[in-house]
């Protein structure tokens, strides 16, 4: 039977590593953490949004 390909970090490409999962090591998931903190990582949100009625505005 084939083996599954070895998935890669995402930061790098290196092979992942069981401990650090889905990352190659502490520096890789450490850069991930810091680009999210730092806003690098941003979910968009649409401005055509509708605000609920029942709801106030601040």
């Amino acid at each position: 039977m084939a083996q599954a390909p070895q998935k890669k970090c995402p930061i790098c490409g290196k092979p992942m590593v069981e401990e650090f999962k889905p990352f190659c090591s502490k520096r890789c998931a450490d850069i991930d953490l810091n680009r999210w903190l730092t806003g690098n990582y941003v979910i968009p949100a649409r401005d055509d949004e509708l605000i609920d009625e029942g709801e106030d505005e601040f």
